[in-house]
């Protein structure tokens, strides 16, 4: 049986908080349930104040078997940020723009930029798989896209992580490795009809909406799209094409973060439960949020827990 558990974010006395809620026990070599595995969906670093701390208790717990991961958008950013651009010259995969530096600074201040502990924290990231899909459960970032993945697969390993040859297509911006990546680690997005457009949170203009991917049937743009109540308003009432979404029908249901949702943690889908409630924010608005499963197919209201 595992226990599912969203975004960190570098909060890992939050995560301390709910393992024990959940009935995990540290001994010298770290955290372990008697009969349970803790599933971790990514996003361990970035923003909060604990990301070392984070980093070396999740991966005691992979490294003596208590738990499992995927990546998620924040450590494939890191580790792009890191690698050495192998057609520019002084550059890197990722470009060390203001904003890009500025959405890595508490990671970079609290590790050290091009320190030996970044090292060998950017290597562990490369060896965190991109998604799992278990007996009974799925797991992934964001977004579980069969084209996405099928265009990834000849790039994974048997552990479903990106070999080593593969990051430079897959963090180049436009390249069908690249979208791909980007689907299945932030999430579907999709056009808006042309001449539309929204203002998102800092105020830029947006004519790509992220998406309940999972939704089935037919959808307007305003009714599928991932944003908040207010911005949601302002977007066309209009029909999207009906075979813009893939929906998710599949009798696994599938485990993801990402999406920083706020309320009372519940499931988008009879099949679909994102874990992901904002932990960066003061309690009780964020949450460390995980999902108990004991083999159901539906997910259950009542698997979640949180701190």
């Amino acid at each position: 049986m595992y226990d599912i558990i969203g975004d960190i974010h570098g909060h890992a006395n939050r995560l301390e908080q709910l393992l024990e809620r959940m009935g995990y026990e540290r001994d010298a070599d770290g955290w372990q349930h008697p009969d349970r595995q803790a599933i971790f969906v990514g996003d361990f670093i970035d923003r909060g104040p604990e990301q070392i701390e984070t980093y070396r208790l999740v991966r005691s717990m992979i490294d003596r078997g208590t738990s499992l991961a995927v990546m998620g958008n924040h450590e494939f950013n890191a580790v792009a940020f890191k690698t050495p651009h192998p057609e520019q010259p002084g550059k890197r995969l990722r470009p060390h723009t203001e904003k890009n530096r500025n959405q890595h600074a508490a990671f970079l201040e609290q590790v050290g930029e091009d320190s030996a502990l970044h090292e060998e924290m950017v290597a562990w990231f490369k060896t965190l798989p991109l998604y799992l899909d278990l007996e009974g459960l799925r797991v992934i970032h964001a977004c579980w896209h069969d084209a996405s993945l099928k265009t990834l697969t000849p790039m994974l390993d048997h552990r479903q992580c990106l070999h080593a040859d593969a990051w430079s297509d897959a963090a180049r911006k436009g390249s069908d490795a690249y979208n791909a990546a980007e689907t299945l680690l932030k999430g579907l997005e999709i056009p808006l009809p042309p001449g539309e457009l929204f203002l998102d949170k800092d105020g830029h203009e947006r004519r790509h909406i992220r998406t309940r991917w999972w939704s089935e049937g037919a959808g307007t743009y305003r009714s599928v799209a991932m944003l908040d109540d207010a911005t949601r308003e302002t977007l066309p009432n209009e029909a999207v094409p009906s075979d813009v979404l893939p929906g998710y029908t599949d009798e696994k249901p599938v485990f993801v973060g990402h999406y920083w949702l706020g309320g009372t943690p519940e499931p988008m889908s009879d099949r679909v439960a994102c874990l992901d409630y904002t932990v960066t924010e003061p309690a009780p608005e964020g949450k460390l949020t995980a999902y108990r499963w004991d083999g159901e197919a539906l997910i259950d209201w009542d698997g979640f827990v949180w701190v």
